[in-house]
């Protein structure tokens, strides 16, 4: 848009260029008195003002700027210079500059079209649209066919009604919207600092950090006090969890613009949050877990917006569940944080070990292989076999769980259990139940012995306890008979007999 502006200076060095100052009648020449200026002085500014044109015509526009300033200085009072200075300085993207002497030529001289076409370009790339409106429609006054500036007072009302629309979408947290709003605003006022700084703070609140902070960093670049930039860096840092440097640039704007509202209520958060978070760890050092499951929920309701640090705090919260026991609370705050931040190895990784506390083996699994697809390290491999081991095994039979006993069983434990329920479920006792009966009991029989045979002999169930495939190791553990186990452990034939003592009951009688 810049250089449409600047491309409509009459500065081009072609004597019949009906776009440019005349040299025999320079726009603004009527307003030289000769009481003021000698003729050898209009001379020389006149020559300092064809050597611009020709700098402009060659697109060297520092040059060009550097002789209608000498131009200028020899004839203040030619609105046409201030024009052509205005023109060049569009050119250069310095629109503030180059209001200022839009504003003077058209000062000079009211009826300078050029000047206040300038200085509507210029409140337009600013973004000031109502500004540019006004200079537009002052041009339609004096010339009501100018297709330029009509086609400019429509940009303008197009720039009005993104910012309309921008304000409104704000207020809904549609972030997105605002972006693409600004997105098109900025085609038609590409210098405004303003529009730049609402699409970046959209931008942090999306969590589009870098995007965000690219554009606070540009406009840092050309002015370090703008309190809006300093404010949009240190939210970007705030929400990427770097709280003590975001507190500095929030300062830092707060010293620039005392009022600014924005950056206040980021600054007292930030405190807040940080000093919540810290006493939480403080309290999960001290093993007061209750005071950190409270800091750290307290934390969490100080600014929902803040994804990264809330996602530590859900985590930290988690943590302290699984302290306290409390794991299905604890799979449930890792989820929360993994929600927030899905990169979030150490939630992965607390979330994996809860599920392995809760025998909830598959989710482990994929929780280990998302952690190890991410970061390959030794540590994290043995983790995934680990818990892959686990789901194998929880696929078998659950030889601990037929028996009645714990994994860490005796010998002499593991005999009495076997003895117990050998006797429950042997076929003779339920001799006089129902087929169906029969055939379960029968079944529960012959996986007591064969739960027996295994951790009954410390070879097999070390290698059962290790996730061993048995059969694979050569156990085929469909060819025992656990008639002949529970013969040889009571005794052999004729070591016990079932006696009823009335319907559905028995008792044993060993020889």
């Amino acid at each position: 848009m810049a250089a449409a502006g600047g491309g409509e200076c009459d500065v081009i060095m072609t004597p019949a260029a009906a776009n440019l100052v005349a040299p025999s009648h320079p726009e603004g020449s009527a307003m030289l008195s000769d009481e003021d200026e000698d003729a050898g002085t209009r001379r020389e500014a006149e020559s300092f003002k064809e050597q611009g044109n020709a700098f402009y015509a060659k697109k060297d526009y520092n040059e060009a700027f550097n002789y209608y300033t000498k131009a200028i200085d020899t004839c203040p009072s030619n609105a046409s210079y201030y024009g052509n200075r205005a023109a060049t300085l569009m050119m250069l993207g310095k629109f503030r500059e180059a209001l200022g002497d839009a504003q003077q030529s058209v000062r000079m001289d009211d009826s300078f079209l050029r000047g206040h076409l300038r200085e509507g370009k210029c409140h337009l790339s600013l973004g000031n649209a109502m500004a540019a409106s006004r200079c537009f429609q002052r041009v339609l006054e004096l010339d009501h066919k100018n297709a330029q500036a009509q086609q400019e007072l429509n940009n303008a009302r197009t720039v009005l009604e993104y910012e309309k629309i921008a304000e409104i979408d704000f207020e809904k947290r549609d972030f997105r919207k605002v972006v693409f709003c600004m997105d098109r605003a900025l085609e038609f006022a590409p210098a405004c600092h303003r529009f730049k700084i609402l699409k970046a703070e959209c931008l942090a609140l999306l969590g589009r950090y870098p995007e965000a902070q690219s554009v606070a960093s540009d406009i840092l670049r050309i002015d370090s006090t703008n309190a809006d930039a300093l404010y949009v860096r240190g939210l970007c840092l705030y929400y990427e969890d770097c709280i003590e440097k975001a507190v500095q640039f929030f300062i830092q704007a707060l010293k620039m613009a005392p009022d600014h509202d924005k950056a206040c209520l980021a600054c007292r958060n930030a405190k807040a949050l940080k000093a919540k978070k810290d006493d939480g760890n403080k309290a999960f050092k001290e093993g007061n877990y209750k005071l950190a499951f409270d800091l750290y929920t307290e934390a969490l309701a100080i600014d929902p917006n803040n994804r990264k640090t809330n996602a530590k705090l859900f985590c930290n919260r988690g943590t302290v569940n699984a302290k306290l026991r409390k794991l299905d609370e604890a799979i449930e705050d890792c989820t929360s944080a993994i929600k927030l931040d899905d990169t979030y190895i150490k939630a992965y990784l607390r979330r994996a070990q809860c599920y392995m506390d809760t025998e909830q083996y598959e989710d482990a699994v994929r929780d280990y292989e998302k952690v190890y697809q991410t970061e390959k390290t030794k540590e994290h491999k043995q983790l995934l076999k680990n818990a892959q081991v686990e789901l194998k095994k929880s696929k078998r039979k659950d030889y601990y769980k037929i028996l009645g006993v714990d994994k860490n069983a005796s010998e002499d434990e593991i005999k009495k259990a076997y003895r117990k329920r050998a006797l429950m479920h042997h076929p003779d006792r339920h001799s006089g139940a129902s087929a169906e009966i029969q055939k379960e009991e029968e079944k529960k029989f012959k996986e007591v012995g064969e739960a027996f045979t295994i951790l009954s002999d410390p070879k097999k169930k070390a290698r059962y306890d290790s996730g061993q495939d048995l059969e694979e190791d050569g156990m085929n553990m469909g060819d025992f008979d656990a008639n002949n186990i529970f013969k040889a452990f009571f005794g052999g034939p004729g070591g016990f007999s079932f006696e009823a003592s009335g319907p559905g009951n028995f008792f044993f009688q060993f020889g």
